[in-house]
């Protein structure tokens, strides 16, 4: 990583600024040769760090824009190297004439995530700390944005090392004590022992606890509105779309096929399905809507299953709701602003989730709101507590917790300090991998694959 690196920074999609980000050793007098401060007191190589001058930048044909370059030193930038980020008009054109300036002065292309992969290299960030960016910039909503925010804050990572470090302690007592059994040292308890894994793995077990409900937060959950014709799933997908999505109609079968909408519940993305009313129909294109509603049923990740509270429950109804209770499902009692005549207590019955509400006017939207985060787990997380962010980091975790589990059940039965200290030396390298602190250069690869060009 000698090179100097450059890329454009900010989206590429006309703004009011942009930024073009060099790193590197010698990302200062590169910037010098493409940039033009108007005093020429303050030339780059004489700014200390976090400074910023103003001037233009140019290549051999001439100005190209007004300029702000901030100057970062190193080791105290992102990357832990010298950074110059040049803050133009965010003109697609300019940006690009910016870039090709700095690459004719000697700056190489910057690979996807480089700029991350170096902070990581220099030791700015674990490679936990690393993986929450992307999260941090894909985040959708504020709850979202503040567990990944605590990501790369560090959270995760001093769980993890509190962990890691107690471990350490109890392996080097253990190695100390069987290569020099003739010093002077204290020989471990077993319950002393026995406190430490059980303190691992309750961290461990919480860390996995949140896996899925961090995942629903950070990508969103696939949700199906089922029911019976005319029970209001059409008004309901509208009412959470926030605008005419589905045509509703007095007419049974109406929706005729799957009818897709992204909306946001509270915290939670739903990738939303409105399906064409389940019942027995002689209608060959009704037919295959009614068999798409059942696979979407089946499939959905989230079932929001619609029942009309204004009349009583028919054997349709029913076979929905047999069907519906396998999966992951929140009955919604709807036309909760009308008279009601529907048997409440036998749908009670069937799941553990009910919603009264009304799609014609929005009543009960908050309480389906807190039923879908409490049923996806999502009620559960705090902004402040470590979440895994990624799918290797669970594997590592889960390596982690078997190895510790298999130390504690060696403890038990009675076997040798070795046999345990061989499976706490196995949960520690698992840790070391979820950090980056021991980690391959393929895993490397494929964390950083994922960033744009610019990170």
């Amino acid at each position: 990583m000698s090179h100097t690196i450059v890329a454009i920074s900010t989206p590429a999609a006309p703004a009011g600024l942009g930024v073009v980000r060099l790193s590197g050793a010698d990302a200062i007098p590169i910037a010098e040769r493409v940039f033009r401060p108007m005093d020429s007191a303050r030339a780059l190589h004489a700014l200390p760090g976090y400074t910023a001058a103003y001037g233009r930048v140019a290549d051999a044909s001439g100005n190209i824009d007004d300029c702000v370059a901030l100057v970062f030193r190193a080791p105290h930038s992102y990357t832990g190297e010298d950074v110059v980020e040049l803050s133009c008009h965010g003109g697609l054109f300019l940006l690009q004439q910016v870039l090709r300036a700095c690459l004719d002065a000697g700056a190489k292309p910057a690979a996807p995530g480089e700029f991350t992969r170096r902070a990581f290299v220099n030791g700015k960030l674990d490679l936990t700390q690393a993986e929450s960016v992307m999260d941090l910039i894909a985040a959708n909503g504020r709850l979202a944005a503040r567990t990944a925010l605590a990501a790369r804050e560090g959270n995760t990572a001093r769980r993890l090392h509190e962990v890691k470090e107690r471990l350490l302690a109890v392996a080097a007592q253990f190695s100390a004590y069987i290569d020099y059994p003739d010093e002077d040292i204290p020989e471990l308890r077993p319950t002393a022992l026995a406190d430490t894994i059980a303190g691992a793995r309750e961290t461990m077990e919480s860390l996995l606890s949140t896996f899925e409900a961090g995942r629903v937060l950070r990508e969103g959950i696939d949700a199906a509105i089922v029911g019976s014709p005319n029970v209001g799933k059409s008004t309901l997908m509208n009412r959470l779309a926030g605008c005419e999505r589905s045509i509703v109609t007095d007419v049974a079968g109406t929706t005729r096929d799957i009818v897709e909408e992204t909306v946001r519940l509270g915290d939670v993305l739903l990738r939303l399905s409105d399906t064409a009313g389940i019942r027995a129909t002689d209608d060959r294109v009704e037919t295959v809507g009614v068999e798409k509603a059942r696979r979407r049923l089946q499939d959905a990740a989230l079932v929001l299953a619609v029942f009309d509270g204004t009349r009583p429950l028919d054997d349709n109804d029913r076979e929905i709701a047999r069907q519906a209770a396998a999966s992951a499902c929140i009955a919604i009692i709807n036309k909760a602003d009308q008279p009601q005549r529907i048997d409440r207590s036998w749908v009670e019955q069937q799941f553990h989730y009910v919603v009264p509400l009304s799609a014609k006017d929005g009543r009960g939207t908050d309480a389906l709101t807190a039923a879908v985060a409490k049923l996806t787990g999502v009620e559960a997380l705090h902004a402040a507590e470590p979440v895994l962010a990624t799918e290797r980091q669970r594997l590592c975790a889960q390596e982690c917790l078997a190895y510790l589990q298999e130390a504690a059940a060696a403890l038990d039965s009675g076997l040798t300090l070795d046999a345990v200290s061989v499976s706490l030396h196995a949960a520690i390298d698992a840790i070391l991998s979820l950090t980056g602190e021991r980690t391959t250069e393929a895993i490397v690869e494929q964390v950083f694959s994922r960033f744009c060009v610019g990170k």
